[in-house]
């Protein structure tokens, strides 16, 4: 999907933790999620050699946000779209990545 997507994310309760990212697909915002999920991981985990996770683990960390939105820009509007589409499509896209 060759679509302009933003991903707005704010992982605590206070308005400064909010952030933004921003990606030409909602494929590579997908992408992106993960990457932000699997550094995360990695700061927890520095004496790990090899971290690995599941679909739940991905979930509980979205689930630890206050707030989780992609904005996909669909006929000239971004569209706002839930962190419950976020986690379906994200596990959509690691589906057809394994494949």
């Amino acid at each position: 999907m060759d679509k302009h997507t933003i991903v707005l994310m704010q992982p605590g309760t206070h308005p400064n933790t909010r952030t933004y990212m921003d990606y030409t697909t909602v494929s590579g915002a997908m992408d992106g999620l993960c990457g932000v999920f699997e550094k995360k991981l990695k700061e927890l985990n520095p004496t790990l050699p090899r971290i690995t996770y599941d679909i739940q683990d991905f979930y509980n960390f979205l689930d630890t946000h206050a707030e989780v939105v992609m904005l996909v820009l669909e006929e000239g509007a971004y569209i706002p779209y839930t962190k419950e589409w976020v986690k379906k499509r994200v596990y959509q896209h690691l589906k057809r990545q394994a494949k």
